[in-house]
Order: C-alpha cells, then sequence, then structure tokens
C-alpha cells in the first residue's frame, strides 16, 4: 500500500464534533478515555494511511482517522462504554476490532493485522518492484543540492521500492563519475595540499596529483564498498530515507542513528554493517596508497571511526537542510503499467 503522507490527517462524519488526530496527545476531558493503536500488514511492516473509523453501538455518526508514517492512530476524548473499529486500506482486507472504553482510561488496542485482498494482484498489472525501483533511482539521480551538488542518496518516498545489486553498483557508479564529484575531489587535495597535510606527497604538481589520486581513490572505494558492495551481500539499503515529520528532537535522534541504523532490503531497520564495516575497509585499503609516514594502527582505527561519525553528521543535513536545498522533487515516482 502506498506510504506517501507525511502527517496523519483527520476526517468526522455524522454527527460525531470531537476532534481525533493520529500519533498526538489530547488533554482528556473528564468521563472519556482515549483509544491509540498501531496497525500493521500481515507481514509485520508498519501500515501508513489506512482509515480507522469507530462507531458505537447505537449511535448514529462516526469519527475517522488515518494510521500516520508509524502506522500508530489515536481517538482522544471518547465517551465510555462500548466501541467499534472498522479499519480500511486499499488493496487491503478490512477489518473490525470492537473493545469496551472505560471513563479516564487509555485503551491501548492490540497491533491491528490487515491482509493483503485476493484482488491487489490485479491492480499493479505489468508493475513489478525492480521497475518501481528503476523509475525512483532515475529521479534520484536528478536532485542535486542548489541545482548541482549531487544528493543522489537521498530517498523523500518513505515506502520506496528496494534496491537490486545492479541499482546499487548503478547507483555508484553514477555518483563517482558525476562532474562535480571529481571537482569535489579536486578541490579537498588542494586543501590537503595547501596545509601540506600527507606530507609524504611533497609539494608542486606531482605532489597534487598524488593527493587528488588518494583523494579520489578514497571517495570510489568508500562508494563501492559502503554503497554497492557490502549491501548487495547483505541485502541493505545505501540510501537516507528523509523522515520528515515529528518533533526535531525525534528527527535528530533519527538522523543520527543512520550512522549505525539502516532500512534492509526487507523494509526492516537494522544495524548498519554495511557503513560499520566499510568505514573499516576504506580505511585499511587506503593503505596501500597513503605515505607510510601516515600509516598507524591508531590512525587506522580513528579514520575508521571518522567516517562513521561523518555518516551521521550528513544524516542531520539531509533531515533539517538538504531537502529545502533540493529543488524540482518528485514526491512518490511510479511506472505505469
Amino acid at each position: 500500500m502506498a506510504q506517501s503522507q507525511q502527517q496523519p490527517t483527520t476526517q468526522i462524519t455524522g454527527s460525531a464534533d470531537a476532534e481525533a488526530q493520529s500519533g498526538s496527545q489530547q488533554p482528556v476531558t473528564k468521563g472519556t478515555g482515549t483509544i491509540d493503536g498501531t496497525v500493521v500488514d500481515q507481514n509485520g511492516a508498519l501500515a501508513v494511511g489506512a482509515q480507522i473509523r469507530i462507531t458505537r453501538p447505537g449511535q448514529l455518526g462516526s469519527q475517522q482517522v488515518q494510521s500516520g508514517d508509524n502506522g500508530q492512530f489515536s481517538f482522544s476524548n471518547q465517551p465510555s462504554g462500548p466501541f467499534q473499529l472498522t479499519i480500511s486500506a486499499t488493496g487491503f482486507q478490512s477489518r473490525t476490532v470492537s473493545g469496551t472504553l472505560q471513563a479516564g482510561q487509555a485503551y491501548i488496542v492490540p497491533d491491528i493485522a490487515i491482509k493483503i485482498a485476493s484482488t491487489t494482484t490485479d491492480v499493479k498489472v505489468g508493475v513489478d518492484t525492480e521497475e518501481v525501483a528503476e523509475v525512483q533511482i532515475k529521479e534520484q539521480e536528478k536532485q542535486r543540492v542548489l541545482g548541482f551538488i549531487p544528493n543522489f542518496y537521498a530517498s523523500y518516498v518513505p515506502n520506496a521500492a528496494p534496491l537490486s545489486s545492479k541499482l546499487k553498483f548503478q547507483l555508484a557508479f553514477r555518483s563517482v563519475t558525476d562532474p562535480i564529484s571529481i571537482l569535489g575531489a579536486g578541490f579537498m587535495a588542494g586543501i590537503y595540499q595547501a596545509s601540506d597535510q600527507f606530507s609524504g606527497y611533497g609539494q608542486g604538481a606531482a605532489g597534487y596529483g598524488k593527493r587528488f589520486g588518494a583523494t579520489y581513490a578514497d571517495q570510489v572505494i568508500g562508494t563501492f564498498v559502503d554503497g554497492a558492495i557490502l549491501p548487495s551481500l547483505l541485502h541493505q539499503d545505501p540510501r537516507y530515507f528523509y523522515k520528515g515529520t515529528g518533533t526535531k528532537k525525534s528527527r535528530l535522534v533519527y538522523a543520527l542513528e543512520n550512522a549505525v541504523i539502516c532500512r534492509g532490503d526487507n523494509g526492516q531497520r537494522q544495524v548498519n554493517y554495511s557503513a560499520i564495516i566499510g568505514s573499516f575497509a576504506t580505511s585499511g585499503i587506503s593503505y596501500l596508497y597513503y605515505p607510510a609516514s601516515d600509516r598507524g594502527g591508531e590512525l587506522f582505527v580513528q579514520t575508521a571511526l571518522v567516517g562513521i561519525a561523518e555518516g551521521g553528521i550528513a544524516a542531520v543535513f539531509q533531515e533539517f537542510v538538504v531537502r529545502k536545498l533540493t529543488p524540482h522533487l518528485k514526491k512518490d515516482p511510479q511506472p505505469h503499467p
């Protein structure tokens, strides 16, 4: 099911006039309570945008909310007594859940699992997951900060299709061969030369050439190891998935966690072994071309840890800054059957 909603919305029908907003807590009026729950699919994945309607036996009218991007919903200031929830979503079978709310109670509904409808396969005839991923990657490859700096490894589609190994390598190749990426390596080499970093390379044109080669090699090796080879072997997604909702604190924590937590190809969050192992692997490979004076066990570990930390810092910029500076974003590109 599509998960394109950025904020849960509330709709009220019939004679009910209370306001219910998914994922938020409202002041509880005396004699009433709240009803909260989470909607998941049959595989346990969070169901975003499901419609949850509450009705009461013998009463007219109903209230309706949508599950938010965490699959949760909430009805606040509900009168005590029996109630019935009807959960529906495009492509899924409807589900009904009943319960009884006591005055002042915060009623937690056990996770509500909805099953895929038998007709779902007829809805997307001719469109498979890889086709969807290919279209989404083509759009990602157009993303540029300020219109010219590559921003290929950020996804602004919350339910983006998983990438095949072919697409992971394609994205890595597209990133390292972009002219701006190459110019960026040249710029950093100039800074290293000016500060005489990696002094073993010397100065002059030869020294600059060696620094440029080392800097660009770091970029190529890091991108392919962290973004293609290990993610393919470990079935992990190398992209940063923009959150964009929730409190600033929750978004900050989410971004910082990206240094060690990633999305698997199965859609579940897991330890980001690709980035962690990749940072140490890239640091180790750099021993082949960095000056002997800049090698050593302490520097090896330090370089790897800095690489991991940089991933978290980059994610914070992605979450709070980069999206605003990336024009012409398409929200959820999809292929046509």
